[in-house]
């Protein structure tokens, strides 16, 4: 009985070991995210005539119009066109980043949630 001793066990080499994967994972995410930022993601719509270009920071870079998008009577349709494709580019970086955060969290389950 009195050679059931822990702190060899779940303590010592145990706790470095998650320590270290826990930095490791840190340091990982990090580039995630500066890998994720240096990225644009562009959609369009109206058929493509209205494209939309944003960074990994979800920041809007570019709005590219075609001509023929441009009816002074229907300014509205453009309007929502534009929204659109900026939406859609939005999604489109969300869905990179979420996917990244999957990868990197692999079987955690919530965990991504917390970042």
């Amino acid at each position: 009985m009195g050679k059931n001793n822990f702190r060899g066990g779940y303590g010592g080499m145990n706790q470095a070991a998650m320590m270290k994967q826990a930095q490791k994972m840190q340091q990982d995410l990090i580039k995630m995210q500066q890998d994720l930022e240096q990225q644009t993601y562009e959609a369009s719509s109206g058929g493509g005539v209205v494209k939309a270009t944003v960074t990994g920071k979800r920041e809007l870079t570019s709005i590219v119009i075609d001509p023929e998008a441009v009816d002074p009577d229907d300014v509205e349709m453009l309007q929502d066109m534009i929204v659109a494709a900026v939406n859609e580019a939005m999604r489109k970086a969300e869905d990179a980043s979420a996917q990244s955060m999957s990868r990197l969290t692999g079987g955690l389950g919530g965990l991504s949630g917390l970042f």
